[in-house]
Order: C-alpha cells, then structure tokens, then sequence
C-alpha cells in the first residue's frame, strides 16, 4: 500500500514546476456607465479608449505561425453592472469572397466564424464558448476536457457588419449566462479564435500547442472586472403545444401546457426542471433490424436531457433514454385466463416531471443532481365472455436519480463519485450502482492514468445481487507518438441498466495501442495519424478466452484539396468463443478468425458538392461467411439557403449463422441466413434567415432476411450440427419516416416549431420481394399522419419584474 502510495504521488508531482502556458496573454477590461447599442458599429466611444487583444496566432492546420498581414484580427472587452461586451474586428483583404452560408442557432454553415471562450473560474478546464458566425447567426456550448457541448443553451446578444475591408462583431453576454464567484475583483481565463473557413485556418488570442494538454489550459487573463454581483438567475419557458394525428381511419387531438424553469440557486449552481414535459416534436430514431443479442442503443434527442450533461456523462453510467422509455415488465402468457386477451399494452413509460441542479465552485467541486418521477403504466386486460376490463401494472410509479460528485484539480485533473439510483413502487425491481472514477494527468501533461471502479445492487422478488467493475488505463498522451495500456472487467453480476447501458458484462478485456500523429502540415498533408491497436478478451467468471483482435487504423488530410480519407484493416486470430449469442449462460458458439476492412473518403464541404463514401469488408477464415457494407453520402449546396444530403447505404451478410430459437431441454437452434439492408435517407434545409428554417428529414429502411432450409443445433463443444427443424424465420422489416419542420425563433430564446409527420412500419415473412414489390407491399399498411405546433416563449425575472 507504501508503495502504491509513494508511486501515485510521484505520477501526480512530476514536473510540478512544468507550465503549458507561463506567458499568457492578458488584457484589461474598460468599465462603462452606459450600455453600447448592439448594432455591428463600434461607434460609442469608449470602445475607442478599451485595451485591444491582437496578433493572433495559427492554431490549426499549423501551430505558431502570425496571422495574415491582410487579416489582422482586433478585438476589445468592455463591461457593466449587467453584463461583459466585446467588439471584433476581423480584417479581410479579400472580403468580398468570404463564404455566407446560412445556418440557423447552434449549427454551423460555410462561413467564417469568431469565438470567445470565457472560463470565470479560470480552472483550466471548464469553458463557456460563444461563436458568432459571419451571417450572424449564433452557436454557444459548455466545452470540458474533451467534451463540448451544443446542447446547452444561453440568451445573448450579438450583431454583424461587413464592409469593404472587414467584418465587424459587436457582442453582449448577460451575467446571468455565466457563473462566477461573487468577489469584488474577478479574474478570469480568455481566448479568441477566428476561424477562416476558405482556407480552413484557425487562429488564436493566445497560442494552443495541441501537442499536449487541452485547449482550456491555454486560455489568457482578463483583468480589471471589479464590483459586479452574480444577478437573480431567474427564467421561465411556458409553453403550449397541439396535435393532431390520423391512423388506421382514427382521428385524435392532443393539446398541453408546461414549463420549464432555470433557477440560479447561488452564483455556482443552478436548477433546471421541467413541469408537464412535451416530447412530442423529438425526432425519430434510425431504428433498425436486430438479430443480435443485445439491445440497440438510440442517442437522446429530448432537450431537457441533452442540454448541461457534462456532469452526468462521468463514468458512462447514465443513459437518459431510460427514463420515460418502455415498462420494466410485460404481459406473460401466465398472466392470462383463457377467455381473456390483451387489449392495449402501452409501449413507452409518461414521465411526470424532471429536474436538475448543476454547477461547480470556484475551487473546482462539481455537483450534479438529477431526479426524474415516472407514472403508473398498466396493460389494459379484456374477458371475452364479459367484455370486462381488467389492467396489469407493467411499471408501477417510479424515481430516477443521479448524483455526481466531481473535483478538479491542478488544471487537468479529477476525482468523481457518481451514483445512480432507481426506486419503483411496491414488489417491483428496485436498483443502485455506485462508482468511484480518476483521470489523473501529471502537470506537463505527458502521461495520464484513469479509471474506477464500482458496484450495482438490484433488489428483485427480495432477492439482492451484488456485481462490480473496473477499469484501468495508462497512456502517454502528448507529442507524436503516443500510446496506451486498458484493462475493463465486470463481474457476472454487474448491472448498470436500469438507468444506465449495457450491453453484457462477465468479461475481462486487455486493450492496448500505439499511434503517430503529425500535428504540422507535412509534405501533401495537413495531417496524418496512424494507429496500432491489439485486444485480447476473456471471461471473467470462469476465466476463459473468448477472443483476439489486431489492427491498424490510419487517417490524412491533403493540404490544397482538403479532402480527407482512411481506413483500417484488422484480424481475429484463430477461433473466437462467442458466449452471449446462444442466449443461455455458459453456452458458447465457436467462430471462425476474420479478416477485415474499410476504406472511407470525404471531400471538401467548401464546395457546393461534396460526398463521403465508405466501404467496409469482413470474411471469415475457412468459412463461407462474408459481410459487405457500403455507403454513399452526396451532399449539394443549392445556394447560401438551400442544401441537401442524400445518404444510401447498402449491407449484405452472406451465410451468416445465428440464433433462431430455443426447443425443449434447452435445444438451441441456429440457422444460416442471408442478411441484408438497404436505408435509403434525404435531408434538406432552407434558412430563411438566422431565425427562422425549413428543415425535411426522410429516411426508408428495408431488411429482409432468408434462412435457409436447413437448421443447425448448437453442441456443447461450440459448434453446429445439422438439425431436423423446420420452422419459417425469414423476416421483411420496413421502417418509413418522413419529418417536414418550420422553425422561428421570432424572439431571444423564444421559438415556434410546426412539424408534419408521417411514419409506417412493417414486420413480415416476404423477404423474397424486390425493391418495388416491398415498397407495394409496405404502403398497403395504414399510414401515421400527425401534425404539431409547439411555442415556447423566454420569460427573463430582471426584465419581468419591471413590467409590474
């Protein structure tokens, strides 16, 4: 224990005295009375007599290099009680070829764009970025060590003008969209960067070397903000929403009222809750066709739920889509009499309510609390003899919640407790999981050791099973070449999915890898990366091998063209022990080694047509088992308001083996299959303006899927045996979605979202039908039709309150 002591200590204190940034820029930031006019004209005169931020430096494709006499960059920082101002000018010598292309809040078009990264803390690791693109349309996130995140949302100011020489930004950030401690002289960490997309260079305040540390290290100093108060953090979102959907000759109208609320509970933390959520405008998911043994994972899309997630990411402990998703249990045959039937059997779970509170001291302690309540779900029982109605409770009320416990420290490191917890009411499966996590980086930033370990607790039937995991990994992490060694294990028992994901457990995994990466144009290259990587998995109880993997991954960029490609090859080795598809403990299938690879291409998306490409092929060693996927993305830009993306993609698994099903004794049947997929998707968008866009998203995916005659039985030993079976498992699975979306944000933080929707779905055995015939096939099914309308409005308490 001495020992491991004295070696941690020594990780955390080599080149105590090493600094990334001992120079930092700084600049002084000029009180004002009166509050500039945001307008894009830098008229007022103060602006005049505010210290100037210039000469920036190349961040990206290169590092160090002045930036372009003919674009200076200058920029000034002024405030007052209410808020921090910033004026840009952003000199061009050929400003009239600057691309403009329109995007609406948070996204980004071909165009040249300005960011400020403001850390109040100046921890070294939290920012809060604002960027203010040339069209002026706006973008904001809260960026960590390698995170950052759009979902998060604030309401500002900013204008944009362009004359013959420059562009010109004017920007006014309230106080109450940052968080900073409440004393009379504050300090904070600064950088700008200007991003000039028709050379696809960026430029800096003050200079990154991203060959080690994060970008939030590098961060100048703004001096000079005295005497001002964090403000009553206080803003309301009522909403209203309708609907009206038409399936199956039925019509039906829905209509609700809600609100969200975000509440500064000190000047470091805050709460966010929403009353009556709406989620009935959340895009669809891309759901496709499972054959395996673990459930899909589908990212969130819920705002409430992606927006201030920093927090709860750590440890990969919290997949949100838990919550208000399908019930715990379901109908079993066993719950049925024989003169009854199911009439309904709801498929997702209403969530009452959610809140959270967030935020992080000025000493680096971060505090993450999440709570979610969830109503009583009952399938609807009817007796055919009576027409009685009975109901089922499939999930009865329920609590979620999260807590995360997270101290930074030395400007790169942490420390994490994060727990997760599930309570239903009554007899119903109850669930913890608890974990201690460290990503401990030593200060010059060259080698980093991270990890956890922790436990789940599930209480089912009165029965509590107790499981663990861990995890470990070293790495070298600055210059050219790095590297690193993992170890992952969980126990048999370990369960993280009630409100996590997880797709197995009982494993022992050793991971390792080597790469090289260029961090300076070189030759034809902007950059280049190659990577070596090797796995070796067992598991963990009893300790047996599974399987092997080897492979090599690269990736370039040109330097005149832009265009980026790569790829990877990789091999299984000798024969792989698949324990979870036969879908019973113990059971294993023996596979084949395989040999694979793909290779992708994608073109500059400064031009008005682009495309990504990719191929990837896999064949089995000694087998007739093989797997092609290819897809296909042109993406055309019609105009600076127009543009479309056309993705296909195509997928054939020839004489693949797979589970089928289970027959008395605990017989497990496979088959041979021929698998395949055809997805078949348009996006396009037209921006009115920076406020306001029509948005139509279209996605058709169709998999059929032919067994062959003859099934196979799974021996004991791993592998297959001819078998007598003779069921009919061949599946046609069709998914259809189409999305038409009116979007305008008619005021700050305010938005009007009318949306058309139709959607079919259907599930057969016709997998012999051509493209046409199953298109036929499929439209013959009863068609969802709804339409929507959602109004959000801001409600600011320092601006309502004058109103009474």
């Amino acid at each position: 224990m001495k020992k491991f002591i004295f070696i941690f200590y020594l990780f955390t204190q080599i080149s105590a005295f090493a600094q990334l940034n001992p120079n930092p820029k700084s600049i002084q930031a000029l009180r004002i009375s009166s509050a500039p006019t945001i307008d894009g004209v830098l008229d007022e005169s103060f602006w005049q007599n505010a210290e100037t931020a210039k000469d920036f430096i190349m961040f990206r494709p290169g590092i160090g290099t002045n930036e372009p006499s003919g674009k200076k960059t200058e920029v000034k920082v002024i405030y007052d009680d209410e808020a921090i101002y910033f004026g840009a000018l952003l000199y061009d010598n050929d400003i009239k070829n600057i691309p403009i292309e329109s995007a609406t809040r948070d996204n980004f078009g071909q165009t040249d764009w300005f960011g400020i990264m403001l850390n109040p803390l100046n921890d070294g690791q939290n920012d809060t970025e604002f960027f203010i693109q040339a069209t002026g349309n706006q973008a904001d996130a809260k960026a960590s060590i390698n995170d950052e995140d759009f979902g998060w949302s604030a309401v500002w100011e900013s204008a944009v003008k362009l004359d013959n020489e420059k562009w010109v930004i004017e920007v006014k950030i309230p106080y109450s969209a940052l968080r900073f401690s409440n004393q009379e002289v504050q300090t904070w960490g600064l950088n700008f960067h200007r991003r000039m997309q028709n050379t696809k260079e960026q430029y800096t305040w003050n200079p990154i070397d991203k060959t080690k540390g994060n970008i939030q290290q590098y961060a100048g100093i703004l001096n000079g903000i005295k005497n001002i108060s964090p403000p009553t953090r206080l803003s309301f979102f009522p909403y209203a929403s309708s609907s009206y959907s038409i399936y199956n000759s039925k019509n039906e109208f829905d209509s609700s009222l809600g609100m969200d609320v975000k509440y500064g509970i000190s000047e470091s933390f805050t709460l966010d809750a929403t009353l009556i959520p709406d989620f009935g405008q959340t895009a669809f998911d891309n759901l496709t066709l499972n054959l395996g043994p673990f459930e899909q994972h589908f990212s969130e899309k819920r705002a409430f739920f992606t927006e201030g997630t920093e927090l709860f990411n750590k440890g990969n402990l919290f997949y949100s889509r838990r919550v208000g998703n399908r019930p715990s249990t379901y109908v079993k045959s066993s719950d049925l009499t024989e003169n009854e039937e199911i009439l309904d059997t709801p498929s997702d779970v209403k969530m009452l309510n959610a809140l959270k509170i967030s935020g992080r001291t000025k000493n680096g302690l971060g505090v993450g609390f999440f709570n979610a309540i969830t109503e009583k779900t009952s399938a609807k029982i009817k007796n055919k003899d009576t027409d009685e109605i009975r109901k089922i409770v499939l999930e009865p009320f329920a609590n979620y919640n999260v807590l995360v416990i997270d101290q930074q420290f030395n400007k790169n490191s942490a420390i994490s407790f994060v727990n997760t917890n599930v309570m239903r009411e009554g007899a119903f499966r109850d669930a913890n999981v608890s974990a201690l996590l460290f990503d401990l980086t030593n200060k010059a930033n060259k080698y980093k050791i991270e990890g956890g370990g922790g436990m789940s607790y599930l209480n089912e039937f009165d029965t509590t099973t107790k499981g663990f995991f861990t995890d470990v990994a070293v790495r070298k992490i600055s210059g050219n070449w790095q590297y690193g060694l993992e170890h992952h294990l969980e126990d048999d028992k370990f369960n993280k999915n009630d409100l996590g994901y997880q797709q197995r457990n009982n494993f022992s995994n050793f991971e390792s890898y080597i790469s090289y990466e260029t961090f300076e144009p070189k030759g034809r290259f902007d950059r280049y990366q190659f990577t070596l990587w090797a796995d070796l998995d067992y598991l963990y109880k009893p300790n047996k091998y599974t399987s092997n993997s080897i492979g090599l991954n690269y990736s370039f960029q040109t330097k005149e063209t832009k265009i980026a490609y790569g790829g990877n090859f990789n091999t299984i080795i000798n024969k792989e022990f698949d324990y979870y598809e036969p879908r019973i403990s113990g059971r294993f299938y023996k596979k084949p080694g395989r040999i694979s690879g793909n290779q992708w291409i994608s073109t500059d998306y400064r031009k008005k047509f682009a495309i990504d490409a990719n191929v990837f092929m896999a064949s089995r060693i000694n087998d007739d088992n093989s797997y092609i996927d290819i897809s296909f993305s042109p993406r055309y830009r019609v105009n600076d308001q127009l543009s479309f993306v056309y993705d296909l993609n195509y997928s054939k698994d020839t004489n693949d083996k797979g589970f089928v099903d289970i027959i008395a004794d605990d017989e497990i049947i496979f088959g041979k299959r021929d698998a395949k997929s055809f997805t078949n998707a348009i996006s396009g968008k037209y921006n009115f303006s920076t406020k306001s866009a029509l948005n139509l998203t279209f996605r058709h995916y169709w998999s059929p899927v032919e067994y062959d005659n003859q099934y196979y039985l799974l021996n004991y030993d791993g592998l297959l045996e001819a078998n007598d079976y003779t069921e009919n498992h061949d599946i046609n699975y069709n998914i259809w979605n189409f999305d038409l979306s009116y979007t305008w944000e008619f005021a700050p933080g305010s938005q009007l979202i009318a949306l058309y929707r139709n959607s079919i779905f259907n599930e057969d055995q016709l997998a012999d039908l051509n493209f046409k015939e199953n298109l036929d096939n499929l439209f013959d099914e009863s068609m969802l039709h709804n339409f929507s309308i959602r109004v959000v409005y801001y409600i600011d308490y320092n601006k309502a309150k004058n109103w009474l």
